[in-house]
């Protein structure tokens, strides 16, 4: 037998058949049926918990401080997920640099986890094979054999990449990376002993920004290998060392380094100058007004 409490929570008043609210799961009389009137806990806690369905009084205390955090993870983690991703969003919007950074690592994790040798084959450059698969002039720059080569390369796109499009506008950016990358992708097959090596790696592309910052801002001071030096002696010191190893077996590709460097020192003294006759076309109509 079950001893039924059929008087009201709220007044205490006993009814043949009282009212049982369907949120908090108490007993109230026809006056405070309604959850407004008897202040029912069980309605605020689904107004705020809006997954969660169920009586609180069936579930205890406990249970309902379970689903009261099982929902605000689930939440927390609904808005986290959207705020990373248009985080992501908006910076690839907005910066060349970080856009190709993030192509660049999810063609990693692609490339290197999922889909391993029959990504690369399908995007990496191979001088021979250049004509029938033209894509690869292009794809080959977004492929990274190891995550050194991907941290070494993107670490430099982050801080010089970034300091140049600021400098230079976006679509300036986008046009010395690619044509950079292109014209390294080019040198190096033309130099190659073996037609069918294949190369991949951005590091002529960015080399090409690196070496264009460079005539825009050559006394800018950077750290190579933790020792000061301004930009200008770093550059020449990266030929220098690409020059030296040139026909060397170290697996690196040297005259695509070399092409990519020369491509922007281009591309600089091209902006240079063009940044130059536009302030002083600028300042003669100063003058003039």
């Amino acid at each position: 037998m079950k001893d039924v409490d059929d008087s009201c929570w709220i007044c205490g008043k006993k009814e043949l058949l009282p009212f049982t609210c369907r949120f908090c799961g108490k007993n109230f009389c026809a006056t405070h049926r309604l959850p407004e009137q008897h202040a029912c806990q069980g309605l605020e806690f689904e107004q705020r918990h809006p997954g969660y369905t169920g009586s609180i009084s069936n579930k205890g205390s406990d249970n309902v401080f379970k689903d009261m955090i099982r929902t605000t993870i689930r939440k927390t983690a609904k808005g986290l997920g959207k705020g990373i991703w248009s985080s992501i969003m908006s910076s690839m919007k907005n910066s060349p640099s970080m856009a190709i950074i993030y192509i660049c690592l999810v063609s990693f994790f692609v490339g290197n986890i999922f889909l391993g040798a029959t990504y690369f084959n399908l995007f990496k450059l191979t001088p021979a094979f250049m004509l029938t698969q033209p894509w690869t002039i292009v794809t080959h720059m977004f492929l990274h054999v190891d995550f050194g080569h991907l941290f070494f390369n993107m670490l430099v796109l982050f801080f010089f990449g970034r300091e140049l499009e600021n400098r230079i506008g976006k679509s300036r950016f986008w046009g010395v990376y690619f044509v950079s990358g292109i014209v390294a992708a080019i040198g190096y097959s033309l130099t190659v002993a073996n037609p069918y090596s294949a190369v991949v790696g951005a590091s002529g592309a960015i080399l090409g920004v690196f070496a264009t910052l460079t005539v825009l801002a050559p006394d800018m001071r950077i750290y190579v290998y933790f020792i000061p030096m301004k930009i200008k002696y770093a550059l020449l010191l990266f030929a220098l060392l690409d020059f030296a190893m040139m026909g060397s077996s170290d697996m690196v590709a040297h005259t695509a380094h070399l092409s990519g460097m020369l491509v922007g020192l281009f591309m600089g003294f091209r902006i240079k100058s063009n940044m130059r006759k536009y302030n002083s076309a600028y300042n003669s109509y100063d003058r003039r007004w």
